[in-house]
Formats: C-alpha cells, structure tokens, sequence
C-alpha cells in the first residue's frame, strides 16, 4: 500500500470500532487497550493458567485479577473452533499458534458494517458491549509501525473456514491494496486493523464510546468535546 492508497482507506474508513466488554471503558481509559497477551502480562498471569487463556480456545469468557487492579474480563472466542482452525490452516500451524497469534494484538473493525455483525451474531446480540469509535488517521500516524491489515476476519472459522495463515497479516507498506480495490467496495479492501500487544495511549485517539446492544444505541458513555 503506497501513500495515496492509504489516504484513500482513511478516506473511506474514517473510524475505527473496537467491541469491549462492558464496563471496560474507564479501564481502557486509564490503562490502554490491551491485547490478551498484554492483559497476562499485567495481571502476572503464567504457566498453565496462561497457557489456557492464550494458546487454547476460549468457549466462554474468562475473568482475570490481581490484587490492586481492577478485575478485567477476557472476550470468548465462539466464532472460532480447533476443527474449523484445523481445515483452514496449514498443517505446519496448529490452532494453538494461531490463538497465540491472535492473542498477541488487539483488532479493530474498519466498518460500522463489521462491527453489527459481530454485535448483532447469536452469541452476542442480546449483551450489552462498550463500542470504541476510534480516529483512523490518528491512531494510525502514532502507532504505524505496529498496525498490521488483513483482508478478512482471522478472528472467524464460522460458517466456513476461509484458508490463512500467519501472511494474512501485512505491515502497511506491504498490504496488496490496489488488488482488494479490484474486487471489494470501498469499506471491505481492509477487514481488520490490528496494533502488536497494546495501545496504551488509546484515549487520545478515542472520539466516542458508546454502549450498543445489537445494533441499537444504549448509552453515550464519552464523546470527544463534551
């Protein structure tokens, strides 16, 4: 992806939307937006008990404290599973890698398309979850180095295990824009818009958040200006 390519993404993807379980903003507020593996580190979390969380498939979400934080909840994995991972990687990556992989970043929707059909799938459709709306251009002037974009949602084996493996994941300078742009809209050519392990200093680029439950609205818990 050259410059004007990217200018374009921005241009068409002005917002960025992270789904977070709610009653997590004020922590993400204070501590950043933390990956899985970024949350084990701070929490102190090791061994087996680490191992479990980030290197195994996690059907249900999982509570995690330590003693002077605040308690944190760790998202399930349900629109994943070990067979559907199985068929869609290669046989030199197991499904453990690639929940390690996963657990490694922390992912962004470039849509408010993709975010609905994660807040409005079966498992999650009738919970409330604090949504991050996130500013694209600035998020992505600070922390470039560490953003990786993928063409589709790795998070997903559900209905149908799309083929991946770890070079679903560009850099920005190596992300094959101009071929997405010869096969997908305008808000498609980038699924996913991840940062390596965390983004401490997320508040700054935050412009709103806001409780959704589906697709509807529930509260505005911050807004930019106000």
């Amino acid at each position: 992806m050259n410059d004007g390519e990217l200018e374009e993404l921005i241009t068409y993807c002005p917002t960025l939307y992270h789904m977070a379980e709610r009653g997590s903003w004020t922590a993400i507020r204070e501590q950043g937006l933390l990956s899985t593996s970024a949350l084990m580190d701070l929490y102190g979390i090791v061994g087996d008990a680490r191992d479990r969380i980030e290197r195994m498939h996690r059907p249900k979400s999982v509570a995690i404290a330590a003693d002077g934080l605040p308690g944190a909840v760790i998202r399930d994995q349900i629109p994943m599973s070990d067979s559907g991972l199985i068929r869609a990687l290669p046989t030199r990556l197991k499904p453990s890698d690639w929940y390690s992989l996963l657990n490694s970043r922390v992912f962004f929707w470039l849509s408010i398309e993709r975010l609905h059909k994660l807040t409005d799938a079966k498992a999650y459709r009738n919970h409330e979850h604090d949504v991050l709306e996130i500013d694209t251009r600035a998020l992505i002037d600070a922390h470039r180095a560490s953003i990786t974009l993928c063409p589709i949602n790795s998070g997903c084996t559900k209905p149908y295990p799309r083929a991946r493996d770890e070079k679903v994941f560009s850099r920005i300078a190596d992300y094959p824009y101009a071929d997405w742009r010869k096969r997908r809209g305008k808000t498609e050519r980038v699924v996913e818009l991840a940062v390596d392990h965390s983004v401490p200093d997320v508040a700054e680029y935050v412009t709103r958040v806001v409780v959704k439950k589906g697709e509807a609205e529930v509260e505005t818990l911050y807004e930019r200006g106000n």
